[in-house]
């Protein structure tokens, strides 16, 4: 499917669903929208990954897309209304609209309308089943080994490190699936639940639906997290994906530098001991697991050397094995994984 990514003033920091589906999706990316970056081009931003124009707006394409792809993954989840010509103008185009918001574009009039009239559809990935319930505690009865990625925050890379670690253990030839839990995720795969849309009853048990239906399928279960548990506005998401998929192995991810919380600046994220410390003990009453691994964001360190010595700082901090696995590939801690 040919697609074009919209990522207007965000693109690549802050357009982390472009990102995702750039580096892991199997869509044919053909441009990306940013009006800030118009004649640039993707790999002028952002390395490794299919390089495509970057264009001020869905008029400035060279060819038709079958769909428009919304890139970005704003706190809330809101719809900003100076993407709304790009959304109409694709609609009007023929083309599909992806969208990961919990603004669904399905119940905006105006793009419902249009989508009827020109014969296309709107998929808000973060719309959930209707028919979830509660959890009955059956995760851990599953065949496959289960590897949660949690977080000292949001956006330090659970998505990432949970598709790296997929590929690393396909790689190796070991029967690995991934089980995607947000909207970038979801929009890579193909499938699955977006838990932060589900009401707060059901979360738990959307992550063990997707646990029964693939864990007898496959020996390894690589699960997206989601936020983190000291998160002041998300930790029940990250709490009901830890006990809803009841895991026996974590992986801790983080962000080289970060000493706050990303939108919560008042917030001081907590020693990196304590994150491994409350996660284990949280996990422990349900199903134990043990961090055994740690991921570590350094793309805001320039050179490799620093970025090593990072990694192995956090390694030593966390007390566990550690890589990037955009940087270094995940092949380096797999066997502490699995």
């Amino acid at each position: 499917m040919r697609v074009a990514l919209l990522a207007h003033e965000k693109f690549p920091d802050d357009a982390k669903t472009a990102v995702g589906v750039l580096r892991y999706a199997d869509y044919d990316v053909t441009a990306v929208l940013d009006r800030d970056l118009a004649g640039d081009r993707v790999n002028d931003h952002l390395e490794g990954v299919p390089d495509a124009p970057i264009v001020a707006g869905m008029d400035d394409l060279d060819e038709p897309v079958d769909a428009l792809l919304i890139g970005i993954a704003p706190i809330g989840g809101g719809f900003d209304d100076s993407w709304r010509p790009d959304v109409r103008a694709a609609i009007e185009s023929g083309a599909d609209v992806i969208a990961g918001l919990h603004y669904f574009l399905s119940e905006d009039d105006e793009f419902a309308s249009l989508a009827a009239e020109n014969g296309v559809d709107l998929w808000d990935v973060r719309k959930p089943d209707a028919d979830l319930t509660v959890a009955q505690g059956v995760s851990g009865d599953v065949a496959a080994d289960v590897v949660l990625t949690v977080g000292t925050d949001c956006s330090t890379g659970k998505m990432t490190a949970s598709v790296e670690m997929t590929d690393a253990a396909t790689d190796r030839g070991e029967d690995a699936a991934f089980v995607p839990t947000g909207q970038t995720g979801i929009m890579i795969a193909n499938w699955g639940h977006p838990i932060d849309r589900v009401i707060s009853d059901f979360t738990a048990g959307a992550v063990e639906d997707m646990i029964v239906e693939k864990g007898d399928e496959h020996d390894y279960l690589f699960v997206e997290g989601q936020g983190a548990i000291t998160h002041p506005a998300y930790s029940a998401v990250t709490l009901g994906i830890l006990h809803g998929s009841m895991p026996d192995k974590l992986v801790l991810t983080h962000n080289a530098g970060q000493e706050v919380v990303h939108g919560y600046e008042d917030f001081e994220l907590a020693d990196l001991e304590t994150y491994v410390d409350l996660y284990e003990d949280l996990a422990a009453p349900v199903h134990e697991a043990e961090v055994v691994a740690g991921m570590l964001n350094t793309s805001a360190i320039e050179s490799d050397e620093a970025a090593r010595e990072a990694v192995e700082t956090y390694s030593d901090a966390i007390g566990a094995p550690a890589t990037d696995p955009v940087r270094f590939g995940a092949e380096e801690i797999l066997d502490a994984v699995l």
